[in-house]
């Protein structure tokens, strides 16, 4: 999930989410981490919880037995805990309640 990308850039994550995630590691969590991938769009993984790895120039990345790796700064949630992007996904998912469904302020 590297990107040269500006926009996909690792962003510095919460150190609070950096914990929950290395409890999760250290019990051998498994189950399913949903993620913003690179194109941005919403994907999971399946898997238990096996390291954190910090990849030079790339950023920190949860890695599960099955092989996936995922960028811990794009995970909405993990195992049903929410993830440092998770705030972003929450705004993304309300979005439509910031519109006004076409009126204008003056017509409500």
């Amino acid at each position: 999930m590297s990107s040269t990308n500006e926009e996909h850039s690792y962003l510095p994550v919460h150190p609070d989410y950096l914990e929950v995630m290395e409890e999760q590691v250290a019990r051998e969590q498994s189950g399913k981490i949903f993620y913003f991938d690179e194109s941005g769009k919403v994907a999971d993984a399946a898997g238990t919880a096996v390291a954190l790895k910090n990849m030079a120039g790339e950023g920190v990345f949860v890695m599960l037995d099955s092989g996936a790796r995922v960028r811990v700064d794009r995970i909405i949630t993990m195992f049903g805990k929410p993830g440092a992007a998770f705030d972003e996904y929450d705004a993304y998912a309300n979005a439509c309640m910031d519109c006004l469904g076409g009126y204008e302020k003056e017509d409500l």
